[in-house]
Order: C-alpha cells, then structure tokens, then sequence
C-alpha cells in the first residue's frame, strides 16, 4: 500500500519579540500574502501532500481570512496549546481520522515563509523508505563558542558534526505520535520534534538546504524574508 504525506502547521505563537499588533505568521510580505498564507502556498504545491491540519489558538480570528481556510487539503483545525509540543499533539489527534500509522507527517513551523518546495521534495524522496524520518537542515559553517554564565569565551566547539534543524521534519505518523506522548509524560524539554524522536533512542536522518529556511523572529527577518522571495 502507498504512503500518504500530510502536513501539520503548528501556528498557535504570538511572536511577542515582533512587537506587532498580530501575531507574526499573519504579517503581510511584500508580495500581498501574509507570512503563513506564503508558507501554505508552498508547501502545498506539493502533489504528494494530501491534507493539511493547523493548530491556532482558540481565539484566533485571523485564519479564518485566509484563502487556505477554504483550500480543498485543509482537513481540519486543530487548537493550539502553550508550547510547539502541546500544538502538533493536538493537531495529530485532529489528523487522526485521516491517516494510518506508516504514513507520514510533515511538520512545518507557519512563519518558515521562504522554504523551497524542490527542497521539501528532496526530503519526501529521500525519506520514502527511511524506517523512521528525518528533516531539512543546514550544515553550521560559523565559528561556534561555547559561553560561561558571565558570557565569556569558555571554550570553541568542533562544528564539523554540527547543524541548524530547520523544517519540515517528517516521520511516520505512529512513531511521531509515540515520540511526543512520551516527552510530556516524562517531562521532556522538547524543542523540535526531532528531539522528541532521539529520545526514543531513534535515529533521524538530515537532509541538507540552504539557510534562506529560516525562522522570521524578529522585524529584520521580515525584511530578510523579503528580500528572498523576490528573487
């Protein structure tokens, strides 16, 4: 039987470092589209995503204004929770009607605006027969230092093993959903899902981009993002 690939968005932030009167995955880029309408209309470009779940505060009122709230792969919306975790465990409880345990599960963050879907594609290609999953990420080419508390130089660490985790990460549905149930039931500081995985004892694989993946965080990311969609 063939895999099927779905996507969730967790998009519950309210990107307080912005400084804006909405959250930032609703800012409008240069081109009209609000960063997460930009996201979606990447990532669904993609024939093999068959659906899509987003996970949005409660009182969110502004995905409703979105085109994509209509998209005919928008199966559902999910409520999001206070960290990314407690958001994509909801949205793979609201996928679950929709998949089976072998397929998989891309999981984007909403303001990743600039990610290619040729790269996205790579990472589907790549992982199809991959036991477990994987994610985009880029190799670290900076100095990285090591600090005390103080934030003096303590010592310079090695980056030739070192990368920046990026999304999607995609993995299987079953051991997605097993991997982050047991992050909240032992307390876990989990970050991405990625590092829910390892705590399983899992290995994921790392599939290279480029760094225009980025996270928009601050108002000069915007700018940023701009400048890489209008190339």
């Amino acid at each position: 039987m063939i895999d099927k690939y779905f996507l969730i968005l967790p998009a519950s932030g309210i990107g307080a470092r912005m400084r804006g009167n909405i959250p930032k995955q609703y800012l409008k880029l240069d081109n009209g589209l609000s960063v997460l309408d930009q996201t979606l209309k990447t990532l669904l470009s993609i024939k093999q995503i068959e659906g899509f779940v987003i996970a949005i505060k409660k009182q969110d009122r502004e995905f409703r204004k979105s085109k994509f709230n209509n998209h005919d792969k928008h199966l559902a919306t999910a409520i999001g929770g206070k960290e990314r975790i407690h958001s994509v465990i909801s949205a793979l409880a609201t996928l679950k009607p929709f998949i089976k345990d072998n397929d998989w599960v891309l999981v984007h963050d909403a303001v990743r605006p600039c990610v290619h879907a040729e790269e996205v594609q790579n990472l589907i290609t790549q992982l199809k027969c991959h036991p477990i999953g994987g994610l985009l990420a880029s190799p670290v080419v900076d100095t990285i230092k090591r600090a005390t508390k103080e934030k003096n130089v303590q010592t310079t660490l090695d980056r030739t093993h070192l990368w920046h985790a990026q999304t999607p990460q995609m993995y299987r549905f079953g051991i997605l959903s097993k991997a982050l149930e047991n992050a909240i039931q032992n307390h876990l500081n989990i970050t991405d899902e990625s590092s829910a995985i390892e705590h399983l004892g899992l290995k994921s694989a790392l599939i290279a981009t480029g760094k225009h993946n980025f996270k928009i965080t601050t108002e000069q990311d915007l700018v940023l993002a701009n400048f890489y969609l209008n190339q």
